[in-house]
């Protein structure tokens, strides 16, 4: 591992928050983003994760509302942003919060980009673009699934934040990647102890990704069936891929991804109602954290 990796990892720390709405630009709301950003960073969180497709300038106003903790993209997409743009966003955010922001990339779905073709090969020129910018690879890790986007990962990132995934693939992804990338998987959690209710929740949230191959395949791919990822998703999947029950359970859920090789877990609190900043929520989490 090299200090810049270590350095990362310590900035990062063990867990972190990944939310969407952190990333909105709808003005009548920025103050209640600032004022929750710096109450995550008060909690001990050590990344906020900027869901959606997101962009430095979504990072810049959280990152000047806060003292330490790094603001990440999960994910800028590789489509919708040109590697020159991303690679200015990042410089202007380093120059003025140096070490603050992290940039997250992802090919994102077929369903979600017109003229979707060649991921890999796309991600790969775009990562040559990135470094004839002169941004380095220290400063960028992306949503790898799997093994080539992995390799990728270890080769030409700081390391990798898989999204939707279970202490399994992260395992199979630490062996690939080694000791010395970033393992920063997301991980779901909804704060319920009641089987049915936590389970509804769960279910209506995780509809969405199982329309998306990527998710489907990768989740075929660990052992599940054709029938755990219909219909919303099998009980079997809800419980791999969401942690609810009790706080001893929910930590012993986060715990796994650790135990697996993970050095941060980047938690998405799912409530019904995913339009607010679930802020109750990460006071909770932070306390079952310790």
């Amino acid at each position: 591992m090299n200090d810049a990796t270590a350095s990362l990892k310590e900035s990062v720390g063990r867990y972190g928050v990944w939310n969407a709405v952190l990333r909105a630009e709808d003005p009548e709301r920025a103050g209640e983003r600032a004022e929750a950003a710096a109450e995550l960073e008060q909690l001990g969180y050590g990344a906020l994760w900027l869901g959606g497709n997101s962009a430095a300038r979504h990072a810049a106003p959280l990152i000047g509302a806060t003292s330490r903790i790094v603001v990440g993209t999960s994910i800028q997409s590789i489509w919708e942003h040109e590697a020159s743009e991303a690679a200015a966003g990042f410089a202007e955010l380093e120059v003025s919060h140096p070490g603050r922001f992290l940039l997250g990339l992802g090919v994102s779905h077929g369903p979600r980009v017109e003229g979707y073709s060649r991921p890999y090969s796309t991600m790969v020129g775009y990562l040559d673009d990135l470094d004839r910018a002169g941004m380095r690879s220290g400063h960028r890790v992306l949503a790898a699934l799997g093994p080539k986007m992995l390799d990728l990962s270890r080769d030409r990132a700081a390391g990798a934040i898989p999204y939707l995934v279970t202490p399994e693939h992260t395992a199979q992804a630490r062996e690939r990647l080694g000791e010395g990338p970033l393992l920063a998987p997301e991980f779901k959690v909804v704060l319920d102890a009641d089987p049915s209710r936590a389970r509804a929740t769960a279910r209506a949230y995780l509809a969405r990704y199982l329309e998306l191959p990527n998710y489907t395949k990768n989740f075929l791919n660990l052992g599940f069936t054709e029938a755990d990822v219909t219909g919303g998703g099998s009980d079997r999947l809800i419980d791999a891929v969401f942690a609810w029950g009790d706080e001893t359970t929910i930590r012993a859920r986060i715990d796994a991804f650790h135990a697996a090789g993970a050095d941060h877990v980047a938690l998405q609190v799912v409530e019904a109602d995913m339009t607010r900043l679930p802020r109750e929520g990460w006071r909770r989490l932070a306390s079952l954290l310790g």
